[in-house]
């Protein structure tokens, strides 16, 4: 659907390398209190009070290694079996929470033939929680603030909007994937929402200018994105 002739090349050479799945080691499951020795009550009563405290702590670890090894399988996914208009990877193999991701320009819109480089930094208690996406490259939209940061419903916290514009189906859903955030992306370039914006000069320029000012800004932002891209 946004397949362009720089995507069979610019993808694959930019494509980050990643590193194969790592064995996590799950922590030992505590002894049962019965086997400590009746004879010493003081050191049972030690493993009374201890044991309350050290369950949550591994539960937690147990918890976070589960998240990374569904970052870590997502990112083995998308490498084994790429998808067209965007290229994602690990940026560093000891880092599982953060994403770098190559996004192409979407044919016959004003984005198109650009190479946009963005982060996506996934929190510890992903998939419950949205990552954040913010774009490296320069780029001009409404819904990406000055900043580069991405603001579209998807990657909102998930609930109830506190202000009534998102219906909470329309905010961030743990069946959410890289797949769906991208694809979300992929349409807000071809589809900005002016009325929500991120960018309020963007919006104003979308608006009222959007073959004048609103078109020269985003070509220099694509002309910028094909001569970084490599860097």
């Amino acid at each position: 659907m946004f397949s362009v002739p720089l995507l069979t090349t610019t993808v694959t050479e930019l494509a980050p390398l990643w590193g194969s799945a790592q064995k996590i080691s799950l922590p030992r499951p505590l002894h049962p209190l019965s086997r400590v020795g009746k004879q010493d009550k003081s050191k049972t009563q030690i493993m009374e009070t201890k044991i309350p405290n050290m369950l949550p702590n591994d539960e937690s670890a147990l918890k976070i290694q589960e998240n990374q090894l569904k970052v870590r399988n997502k990112s083995k996914e998308l490498n084994k079996n790429p998808v067209e208009g965007f290229s994602a990877g690990l940026i560093d193999d000891n880092d599982l929470y953060r994403w770098e991701v190559l996004i192409i320009g979407p044919p016959d819109t004003l984005y198109e033939g650009g190479v946009f480089k963005a982060h996506l930094t996934f929190p510890k208690d992903y998939p419950l929680r949205p990552p954040k996406m913010k774009f490296i490259t320069e780029i001009w939209h409404p819904n990406v603030d000055k900043n580069g940061d991405v603001c579209i419903s998807i990657l909102h916290e998930p609930g109830e909007d506190k202000y009534g514009y998102e219906k909470p189906e329309e905010r961030w859903l743990p069946i959410h994937t890289v797949e769906t955030i991208m694809i979300s992306v992929i349409s807000m370039l071809a589809d900005p929402n002016g009325d929500s914006p991120a960018n309020v000069d963007a919006a104003k320029e979308w608006r009222e200018d959007r073959n004048g000012e609103f078109k020269r800004k985003v070509a220099r932002c694509v002309r910028k994105s094909q001569e970084t891209a490599f860097e």
